[in-house]
Formats: structure tokens, C-alpha cells, sequence
């Protein structure tokens, strides 16, 4: 009751905000140049890297070092890129001014949130964790269970979610057609429209999304040809990562470390938390009951806790799940399907220990991009999660 009580002052609070700032208006302006790993080509920023050059194609095999990647997104004006910059830090984009994109997707943590359970806006508390943006750009489905085939659809999920972002597309379009710096930014990507639109919105997030490119870890030096990138451990961890032992490799496909599917595993959920049905939902299809994304392991030493719900709390914990038999984690009266590359590899603690040191290589934040330092919409940045208050409602369904 007490939320709902103090919820249209929140609201009132963001308009007065934003009334404020639009009195003494800051000047805003795009980049005109790409971000990092990309190449301006006929005004358009197109993605350059090394794996280009590769002709094996990733999904012909376990993918070895010299593997190319799959088809990717790029093609966006430097302009689109940088409004979706703005917007993704932007907490205007929320019912109430609380929360924005990056609260659940922060640079700093992997462009995760270090939470099992992402939280939303009033506090609540989803559940599911909140993947990895890291080379969204080469993926074809999104969010755990797979249900978005684009990045623009993706965005729709948060954005109108009551339990994460909590808005809708009038008041969305109201808001920010509303903030004279954003009218103006819009006018700037995209020239010729007089007032901001929800597809243009979508487009510019994705643009942003788009360039979030981790291609240039110490694994991928050592791809390229200098084996001195990686220690002898590391090294013997990637070999039991890529062997017929462990078959790491066969969903965790370099170089994006992920083949893009889903997959039922049979991990377990936090202590209290009922079955998540994953992908059985959206699929309409039971033998998908329990599966989910196979996400990528880039930066996967920054992203913990680990699994869609965060069950585990460390990435040898996360390992040493795979050892332990197949379906043995699966709760007594479920009858899964498990993906057929679970099985009973019978790791030591020393290949376990390896394999996470193995997995440390694979972090590569130099194209992380700059948090803005102000927003076009007055805003302060909401740099973390909303506090989680005892007499919030918990275990409301995730839009991730």
C-alpha cells in the first residue's frame, strides 16, 4: 500500500527534474566517429576484426583457434550508436526515473548486475539473472529462454515490463518527445523526422548494443598467433575445455564462446525458488521444459553468480556441476530432456582448477565504452540496483 502510495510523487519527481533541467538547457551532441572495432564505410560503422579473416566457419566443429565468427549486426551511423549511449544510462527510459538500462546491464560488472536475481523498479526482485551484453551482435535469439529474434524486440521486454523498467510506449514517447536535448539528438540521428518515434527508439538502444565487442582477450592473442598470451595452466585448462572429455567447446563455441542455442542442462534453482520452465514457454514445446540460452563465456570471470538463476556463486562451483552426473541436480518429479552433450566426464580438481583458470583468459573489457557524464534528460545516473526492502513482493517473473 505504502508503494503504492508514494509511486505518482516518484513520477512527479522525474517531471520536475526534467522541467528543471529543460530551464537551463546543457548542450548535447552526437560522436561522428565509430566506436571502438568498428570502421566508418559510407557513413555506416562496420565491425572489423581479425576472425574476419578466418574462413572456418563457427558450428563446423569444436571450434579451434583460427575460427571465424557467424553473421553479425553492424551498419549503424556513428550518431544512432552514440544516442544509444545516452538512452541505455538514461533512467528517464523508466516508469518513475529509477532505474535504466545499465542498472541491470552495468560495464562495470560484465555489463551484468552481480546479482542472482535482477531487481527491478519498486524494488522487485525478477527471477532471473540479467545475461551479459557482451557481442549481442552476432546473437539470433535473446533473453534466457530465447523468445526475442532481434535486438529491438529484446528492448521492448525491460522497457514495458511492470517489474523492470515499468513504462509503456505513450508514455515513453510522451517523455521523451517532451525533453527539448533528446528532440534535438533524435533530429541529429535521425535527420528528416520531426518528432521521436518508438522504432527510432529501439534502433538507437540496439546501434548501442551493437558495439559492445569483446574480441581481444589473451585468449584471442593467443589465437592470432602469440602463444605466450597464455601460461602453461591456462593453456592445459583450454585443452580439457576443447577435449571429447569435457566437450565444453561443443556449446561453448569459440570465438564467441557460445553457439547461440538452447540447451537443458538440469541446473538446479536457488534454495526456495519453484522450476523455471525456460524455453517450454515461449516454444510451446515440452521438451524444452528446463532449457535455456547457452550464454557466452566472455567475461565470465566478471559476471558472477553464474546460471540463469544464479545458482552458483563461483565459477569453479560452476564447473564442477558438470561432473557430477548426468540429471543429477534435477528436482524429484521432473522428467527432462536433457541436451545430449551432458553427461559424466569425471573431472579431477586439478583439470576443474585448470579449466577456470582457462576461462579468466577470456576477459576483454577494452572496448568498454564511456559512461556519460551527464544525460540529455537531467537525470542523475543510476549507477546499481534499488535497494531490495523486506516488504518488497519477491519472485515476480523476469523479463530477462
Amino acid at each position: 500500500m505504502l508503494i503504492s502510495l508514494l509511486r505518482p510523487f516518484a513520477v512527479l519527481t522525474v517531471l520536475l527534474s526534467v522541467a528543471s533541467w529543460a530551464e537551463t538547457p546543457v548542450q548535447f551532441t552526437l560522436s561522428a566517429d565509430c566506436p571502438p572495432g568498428f570502421e566508418l564505410d559510407a557513413g555506416h560503422c562496420e565491425l572489423r576484426s581479425l576472425y574476419q579473416l578466418y574462413n572456418s566457419l563457427q558450428g563446423a566443429g569444436m571450434g579451434g583457434p583460427s575460427t571465424g565468427l557467424p553473421e553479425w549486426r553492424d551498419g549503424f551511423t556513428p550518431q544512432q550508436t552514440d544516442l544509444g549511449r545516452f538512452l541505455f544510462f538514461d533512467p528517464v527510459l523508466s516508469r518513475d526515473g529509477s532505474v535504466s538500462c545499465a542498472t541491470c546491464h552495468h560495464p562495470d560488472k560484465g555489463f551484468a548486475d552481480g546479482r542472482g536475481l535482477s531487481v527491478g523498479i519498486d524494488g522487485h526482485t525478477v527471477t532471473r539473472s540479467a545475461p551479459t551484453l557482451w557481442n549481442v551482435a552476432f546473437l539470433k535469439t535473446l533473453f534466457w529462454d530465447g523468445r526475442a529474434t532481434s535486438l529491438e524486440e529484446q528492448a521492448m521486454g525491460p522497457l514495458y515490463s511492470e517489474h523492470e523498467m515499468g513504462g509503456n510506449p505513450a508514455l515513453l514517447l510522451e517523455t521523451l518527445n517532451g525533453i527539448p536535448a533528446y528532440r534535438s539528438l533524435f533530429a541529429e540521428a535521425f535527420p528528416g523526422d520531426q518528432e521521436i518515434t518508438l522504432d527510432e527508439i529501439y534502433t538507437a538502444i540496439a546501434a548501442f548494443q551493437v558495439s559492445l565487442i569483446s574480441l581481444n582477450s589473451r585468449y584471442d592473442q593467443y589465437a592470432h598467433g602469440y602463444h605466450e598470451a597464455l601460461t602453461e595452466p591456462e593453456i592445459e585448462g583450454m585443452n580439457i575445455f576443447r577435449s571429447f572429455v569435457a566437450r565444453c567447446a561443443e556449446c561453448h563455441t569459440p570465438p564467441l564462446f557460445t553457439n547461440g542455442q538452447v540447451a537443458v542442462i538440469g541446473t538446479p534453482e536457488p534454495e526456495g525458488m519453484p522450476f523455471d520452465p525456460g524455453a517450454e514457454i515461449p516454444m510451446n514445446e515440452p521438451t524444452q521444459r528446463g532449457g535455456f540460452k547457452i550464454p557466452t563465456l566472455r567475461n565470465i570471470e566478471l559476471t558472477a553468480p553464474y546460471m540463469h538463476s544464479g545458482r552458483f556463486d563461483t565459477l569453479r562451483e560452476t564447473v564442477a556441476f558438470y561432473t557430477g552426473g548426468r540429471g543429477h541436480a534435477v528436482p524429484e518429479g521432473e522428467e527432462l530432456v536433457l541436451h545430449w552433450h551432458i553427461w559424466e566426464p569425471k573431472l579431477t580438481d586439478d583439470e576443474l582448477d585448470r579449466l577456470v583458470d582457462f576461462l579468466k583468459t577470456l576477459t576483454d573489457e577494452s572496448f568498454k565504452p564511456r559512461t556519460p557524464a551527464r544525460l540529455p534528460s537531467g537525470l542523475a545516473l543510476v549507477h546499481d540496483n534499488p535497494p531490495v526492502p523486506g516488504a518488497y513482493k519477491d519472485g515476480e517473473k523476469s523479463d530477462e
